[in-house]
């Protein structure tokens, strides 16, 4: 946002709580990256913004497809491989706020693997970004934490891949004409964009700017 110079300011909060704001009027664009406990990820973002109250004139355009796993200490001391070794070993578990994301796979991943909350050894106080996750599993705060590659690649913790996720954006039919969106979609669509996300890793950009959804 900020090499597009498009003037948007940004507020990292949850995706279900960024949906939320949109169908309020309290923000201009959702970004969301949302999970189905059956596993059909592909179609949770769209379902959701056809689905929600008050969001009958949203359209729905692809940002990226990111990679999410699990972030560990370098060298995996305690070799974790799955969720299923996670709650196995009592490893510490950082987590991220209700609605985020990342805690939404959590959830969907404890129920694919009929895994009870219980049966983990969660942190708090909360994560509020994937970040904080990193610096939690740096500090020895917590063992490991639901993250994306990119993430875990910018502070040298070892990452261990789970799903490629779809991380949409998400406004009103009639903002996206507006000259903010429309310098964020410009820019979007640049060659700085595609080798910013490259050198990130761990994010597929072939699909940015396609409109996945008018509602």
């Amino acid at each position: 946002m900020r090499e597009s110079g498009c003037g948007l300011a940004s507020l990292p909060e949850g995706s279900e709580a960024g949906l939320q704001r949109l169908a309020r009027g309290e923000v201009m664009v959702a970004a969301i990256h949302l999970h189905r406990r059956d596993g059909d990820d592909e179609a949770a973002n769209i379902e959701a913004v056809a689905a929600a109250p008050g969001l009958h004139d949203a359209v729905v355009i692809s940002f990226a497809r990111r990679e999410q796993g699990i972030v560990t200490a370098p060298g995996n001391p305690l070799k974790l491989s799955d969720i299923a070794s996670v709650a196995k070993s009592r490893a510490r578990l950082a987590q991220r706020p209700p609605g985020a994301g990342a805690q939404l796979l959590l959830l969907a991943l404890l129920a694919r693997a009929n895994i009870a909350a219980n049966d983990l050894a969660l942190m708090t106080p909360v994560c509020a970004t994937g970040m904080d996750i990193a610096q939690a599993v740096r500090s020895n705060r917590a063992d490991c934490g639901i993250a994306t590659r990119s993430v875990a690649l910018a502070v040298g913790l070892n990452f261990l891949p789970i799903t490629w996720e779809q991380f949409d954006l998400v406004l009103r039919q009639r903002d996206y004409f507006l000259p903010g969106p429309q310098a964020l979609f410009e820019f979007m669509r640049t060659a700085a964009l595609r080798e910013r996300a490259m050198e990130f890793g761990g994010y597929d950009v072939d699909a940015i700017g396609t409109v996945r959804l008018v509602n």
